[in-house]
Formats: structure tokens, C-alpha cells, sequence
């Protein structure tokens, strides 16, 4: 059995209707309703018949136009599923989502100069020093100095003080794993935790396929087991009613990065509760209640494997109890990993803004 968000909150509706239109709030219900479109589309129309939807929008000719364009489809059973077109605007619209909150202001992001593979030309440029490529030399700009410091009158000579080249940002390829806590407490308490964590799975993989195709990534649900995903499944993921298996998951993200061989390795972990279960002796040992230190301990014990591996793990915590924060920091403190406390509303700005501002400080 698996437990289903239902919850819709008005003032969030309202607002993807104002900023979004009626395509960005079909994407936003698909993904709360892990994946099946029919439910989405009666979602709508109760929107519809709540006041939340203008009552002229004909809601029929809107999912006939998306069946024209190919985003969503239809089974033998004559059920709607989300087609190919439909998983690649959902990804689009999660990483557009994101980065509209970055320039307005979010987390924020830097590109950081640091040592790597590979190089992108910026359009700064500094003196010359021994060693430099002569491909990236400024011809205008060591032109002109030779102009300024020569003889006007005389022939054009360059001096070695005269050169100028392009700065370069050094660039690392990485491979990342997203770790999705899909334990009961994703959607405890009548907040939906899981969407976001979808959206951030998503955003991420559109940012690497568009921006960075030389890095990876890679998903890794956990609740009471930890099993990989592929990306065209993270649409559909859904909480169950699970233990948190957070040793699982390192587990197997080690695993999977193993596989890698991109220069750098890194896990984010997205989870909003304490670790409480572990496997033991072929089946699963649980405690719900406080911080079971058998558990505690294992998994800090794996942690501590990602660091000696050479792999960071950076977790966003989706709960302030200082009892978990405190697990939190030890950690991080044994990874050598950072940590990040973030609302499910802020989720994606922090998890792009780190992305793209940390992959480029590696170094091998």
C-alpha cells in the first residue's frame, strides 16, 4: 500500500495560476499525483468547479491541445499517461521555475575559478605570464598596449609586457546522485515534501542534459530500502509508509558512483527525518522512536566511507528539530560534507545554486 498527497493548498494554487498559467499547474498536480494524469485532470476540473480556474476556460479543449502536442497520450485501456514531449516540459518548467526564484532574488549562485578539466574562455582578461596558452591570447588588447607603450612614429613591436590573455574558468566534470527520502513523513503533518524533492530531481537533470553534458546524475529513493531510479521514473515516484533507511541509500549511491568515471563524486541527500531503520541479519531492524544509536551509529559509519572515497555528501534538511539537526551536523562534520536547512519551498533554489556554484571548486 502507498499513501497519496491530496492536499491542495489554495494560496499555492492561486499563485501558479497567477505567475505559471494552466500548463505549469498541470505539471505542478501530475507530480503530486505521482505520474497519473487522469487524477490530475479531475484535480483541475474540481479547481475548475471550486472558483480557483476561471469558469469560461474550456479545461476539455486544454488537454485536447496537449494531446495534439504530444505531451500526453493515451493507453490501450484508454487512460491518459504522460508522453515523452510531456516529461521533457515538466523538466523545463521545473529547472524555469527555479532559476525565475534564483534571479529574484533566491540563494543566489557564482561561478568559482578552480583547478580542473577542460576550460571556458571569459571575457576578462590579465597580463601575460609564462606557461599562459598562446590560444588564448588577446590580439586587441595586446595590440593596443603595444600602441600605447611604443613609438607612435616608429614600427609596431611587441613587447613580452604588451601581452594580454583571456581568463579561464576551469571546469570539473562531476557525477551526482540525488538522494529522495520517500518515508511516511515526506507528507506528514499536511506538508507535501515529496513534490518539491521531485522538482528539484527533475530540475537537475534538465540543468545537466542542457547546460553541463558531461556530468551525471543519478536517483536513489530511500524509505525501508533503497533502490535506483531512472530519470524518466522521477515523475512518478511516491512516498510509502516507510522507515527511513538512510544507510541503504549511501549504500547504494556508493555504489552507483563506483560506476562513474567522471573526475569528481558527490551525493545530495534531500530528507526530512531521522535515520530509523538498517538492514540486520537479513531482515529489516526499525525503531521509530527517538534516535535508535545502532542506527545512528551505522549510518555515520557510511558516511564516513563516502569521505575516505572522496566523495562529499551535502544534505537538505527539511526539519529544525534540534535533535535531528545535531544528528545532522555529526554527519557532516564525519563526511566533511556540509548541510543545509531549507523550507520545501526553497528547496530548489539552494540544491541549483550549490550545484552549479560548488562543481567547479573540485579538485582531484
Amino acid at each position: 500500500m502507498r499513501f497519496r498527497y491530496g492536499y491542495l493548498d489554495p494560496d499555492l494554487i492561486r499563485q501558479l495560476l497567477s505567475e505559471m498559467g494552466l500548463r505549469r499547474l498541470f505539471n505542478h498536480l501530475l507530480l503530486q499525483a505521482g505520474g497519473d494524469v487522469d487524477e490530475a485532470m479531475e484535480w483541475m476540473r474540481e479547481l475548475q468547479r471550486r472558483g480557483y480556474i476561471d469558469g469560461g476556460v474550456d479545461l476539455d479543449d486544454f488537454f485536447a491541445r496537449m494531446v495534439e502536442e504530444n505531451l500526453i497520450g493515451e493507453d490501450g485501456d484508454g487512460n491518459f499517461t504522460l508522453a515523452a514531449g510531456g516529461e521533457r516540459q515538466i523538466r523545463r518548467d521545473a529547472l524555469d521555475q527555479i532559476f525565475g526564484g534564483l534571479r529574484k532574488g533566491g540563494a543566489g549562485y557564482h561561478s568559482v575559478t578552480s583547478e580542473g578539466q577542460g576550460s571556458e574562455r571569459l571575457t576578462e582578461t590579465r597580463a601575460w605570464k609564462f606557461g599562459d596558452d598562446p590560444m588564448s591570447l588577446d590580439g586587441v588588447r595586446t595590440l593596443q598596449n603595444a600602441m600605447k607603450s611604443g613609438d607612435p612614429f616608429g614600427d609596431l613591436e611587441i613587447a613580452e609586457d604588451d601581452l594580454e590573455v583571456f581568463e579561464t574558468e576551469h571546469e570539473s566534470n562531476c557525477a551526482t546522485v540525488v538522494m529522495i527520502d520517500i518515508s511516511h513523513s515526506m507528507i506528514l503533518y499536511g506538508e507535501d515534501r515529496i513534490t518539491p524533492a521531485k522538482k528539484v530531481a527533475l530540475a537537475l537533470t534538465e540543468l545537466i542534459l542542457t547546460k553541463y553534458p558531461k556530468d551525471s546524475i543519478d536517483v536513489v529513493l530511500f524509505g525501508d530500502e533503497a533502490i535506483e531510479v531512472p530519470v524518466s521514473e522521477i515523475p512518478y515516484v511516491k512516498v510509502g509508509p516507510y522507515h527511513t533507511n538512510t544507510k541503504a541509500g549511501l549504500e547504494l549511491a556508493q555504489a552507483i558512483l563506483r560506476r562513474r568515471r567522471h573526475a569528481n563524486k558527490q551525493i545530495f541527500m534531500i530528507t526530512d527525518g531521522k535515520p530509523s531503520a538498517l538492514h540486520e541479519g537479513g531482515r529489516l531492524y526499525t525503531n521509530s522512536f527517538g534516535l535508535d544509536m545502532k542506527i545512528v551509529n551505522r549510518t555515520l559509519e557510511e558516511a564516513e566511507r563516502c569521505r575516505r572515497a572522496g566523495i562529499p555528501i551535502t544534505t537538505f534538511m527539511l526539519a529544525t528539530d534540534p535533535m535531528l539537526v545535531n544528528f545532522v551536523e555529526q554527519l557532516s562534520r564525519i563526511n566533511r560534507g556540509r548541510a543545509f536547512y531549507s523550507s520545501p519551498d526553497r528547496l530548489g533554489e539552494y540544491i541549483l545554486a550549490d550545484y552549479i556554484r560548488n562543481r567547479r571548486k573540485f579538485v582531484h
